[in-house]
């Protein structure tokens, strides 16, 4: 690619900036390209790119806003914040901002990320009085400015209740803990964290959330939300009533019912969608010159939704517009994805998970629980091959299984019951 090629990402968050850095210095991406294209960046957010992974970490105040700040674009890059690409004229390669800019294109990345999921629930939206939006106190948990609304409204003695028991859910219902609030979280599955959890390890997560002062339910639906008018007339929570008729008191609510890609620019411009855009190997779309790359795409058949998903796309694809936008060889195979959580407090829980945790009926199953160290290990071995595992407990060292497995190594000739002691690895 020339170093003028004009190539403009839509989407300011971590797959966009990850992107951008990588094209702004070509030599560490393996490309073959004579020099950085001409970049625009068009972000909906005001602020400079962040860590999502670390708002969690923000909000239970252990960083200031400013640590989870992600490198800036190099001098060059032009960036359009507080701006949003409304149309894509594919025929005529240009986007159209919200702002009345025009921009014109030769590559065109979508990295469009993705919005939370609001449940439907009664009271959440207008009241029938006209009072359209959410009610005071309920905030979804996804940006620096939910991190910042929840920060000022949670404090010592607080009211929470967080909807929904995954990764995010966790994240945010300790999070509010640490900062002195009461949370309550409230989870529709069988048990916490179930995309990545056996109910054993599930178990010993609820059980030291428990210690950290959060009040849990599974198998609980929650119906509806009690909303009242504060003294300045706005419409605010008051409680969140539970399927079975319980009300429980809140004065803060947290919607973490998991995401949904940001897919609606690319339908509308008539590209492939299914649950996310669809992407080749090539991250492209069925238009050579449009891409998606991070939370809105979907890459044989997975949307990943993960921060290290996102960051093995936008490498990828740096290599391939850096090689003039295509690549010699297929240039993103997907991603081994492994979720990791620390939750401090007394005695802090380390939790790591990837692969595949439900075995098939020939597979191996090794584990370890200690139960005074609240330790839980589980793989499963399918051959030769690590193909999955659950981990729980203070883990000095994933490292070597997550290596193992994401190397899709032989194993060692040596009992399986190695790989959950010391001297194997871990």
């Amino acid at each position: 690619m020339t170093s003028q090629q004009r190539v403009v990402v839509i989407g300011g968050g971590m797959a966009g900036a990850r992107l951008v850095q990588q094209l702004a210095a070509p030599g560490r991406t393996g490309g073959p390209g004579a020099g950085a294209p001409a970049v625009t960046v068009v972000g909906e957010e005001r602020l400079p790119a962040y860590n999502r992974v670390l708002l969690a970490e923000v909000l239970a105040g252990q960083y200031p806003p400013e640590v989870i700040a992600l490198p800036q674009p190099a001098d060059g890059v032009r960036r359009l914040s507080g701006v949003r690409a409304v149309r894509v004229d594919r025929a005529e390669r240009r986007v159209q901002c919200d702002d009345g800019t025009v921009l014109g294109y030769d590559a065109l990345v979508l990295a469009t990320g993705s919005n939370p999921v609001l449940p439907p629930l009664r009271g959440l939206f207008d009241d029938g009085h006209g009072d359209a939006g959410l009610p005071e106190g309920v905030h979804p948990f996804r940006t620096l400015d939910d991190c910042a609304a929840l920060a000022s409204a949670a404090g010592p003695g607080t009211r929470a209740v967080v909807i929904g028991g995954g990764l995010l859910g966790v994240s945010a219902a300790r999070a509010l803990a640490a900062r002195g609030a009461a949370p309550v979280l409230a989870h529709q599955g069988e048990h916490l964290m179930e995309r990545q959890l056996d109910p054993a390890a599930s178990g010993l997560l609820r059980e030291h959330l428990s210690a950290l002062g959060v009040e849990v339910h599974t198998e609980c639906r929650v119906r509806a939300l009690t909303t009242a008018r504060d003294t300045g007339g706005r419409r605010a929570v008051r409680a969140v009533t539970l399927a079975d008729g319980y009300a429980l008191d809140a004065d803060v609510v947290v919607l973490a019912c998991g995401v949904r890609p940001r897919t609606g620019l690319a339908a509308a411009s008539g590209l492939t969608v299914r649950h996310g855009i669809v992407v080749d190997d090539q991250l492209r779309t069925d238009d050579p010159r449009v891409y998606a790359i991070g939370d809105c795409a979907e890459h044989r058949g997975t949307v990943y939704g993960l921060a290290g998903a996102a960051q093995e796309q936008a490498d990828a694809l740096a290599r391939v517009l850096l090689a003039g936008g295509t690549h010699p060889t297929p240039c993103y195979p997907g991603t081994r994805s492994l979720t990791r959580l620390t939750l401090r407090g007394p005695g802090p829980l380390d939790l790591a998970a990837f692969g595949e945790t439900v075995p098939l009926p020939d597979d191996d199953v090794v584990h370890l629980t200690d139960a005074t160290r609240g330790a839980y290990r589980k793989v499963v071995v399918r051959g030769d091959r690590l193909v999955g595992g659950i981990l729980l407990g203070d883990l000095d060292a994933v490292g070597a299984l997550a290596r193992t497995w994401e190397g899709d190594e032989p194993l060692p000739q040596t009992p399986l019951l190695h790989l959950l002691t010391n001297d194997g690895g871990i």
